[in-house]
């Protein structure tokens, strides 16, 4: 009896992780995807951060360590396949970014029991903070070993005054898909 209720755990484990897997595939392939919609007039694709919803819905669906995982991949997966981002150096930080925002935002919405609105817009706007301030510092780092300075100036266009239309799609759209799937469930 004590037997059967082992492997029944162990049953209910493994199909947990094989959906979390198969969520992430999801968001992976979404994620690959969804630029190609965006990116065709490129001003508005790059100020949309396409990747960037999938990788934090990972993070939140499925945990921090496959938001992680699935945002490091993306761009590279991309870069290889559609040729965007170029691997270097947009691919490179671009995977320390969205690695960042899916671990980030999975971390803290899974380590709390009460996840109310109020919780994810938190979660949320750390992990958008994070996510920026490592995207400065790989691209600083990259930039210097091209013997070049990635100046304040730059680092504040580029990570947020761009970035603003994706960062409200991000505040609106996120929560109401998380909304959509608890009440799914």
């Amino acid at each position: 009896c004590i037997s059967i209720l082992i492997l029944i755990r162990i049953g209910r484990v493994f199909i947990m992780k094989l959906k979390k897997i198969i969520l992430s595939a999801m968001f992976l392939a979404i994620g690959a995807v969804l630029p190609l919609f965006t990116g065709q007039i490129k001003e508005i694709g790059n100020m949309l951060l396409p990747m960037h919803i999938p990788v934090m819905l990972c993070g939140l669906v499925c945990g921090p360590q496959y938001g992680l995982s699935i945002g490091f991949i993306l761009p590279f997966l991309r870069s290889v396949i559609f040729s965007m981002p170029p691997i270097y150096p947009n691919a490179v930080w671009m995977a320390f970014e969205l690695a960042t925002y899916g671990f980030v935002i999975g971390l803290l919405y899974f380590r709390r029991e009460n996840k109310s609105i109020k919780y994810l817009y938190f979660c949320l706007i750390l992990s958008m903070i994070s996510g920026r301030v490592v995207w400065g510092v790989v691209k600083a780092i990259l930039f210097g070993l091209g013997g070049n300075v990635l100046t304040l100036k730059a680092f504040i266009t580029g990570g947020l005054l761009n970035a603003i239309p994706g960062i409200i799609l991000q505040l609106v759209l996120i929560p109401c898909i998380i909304a959509l799937i608890n009440k799914k469930q």
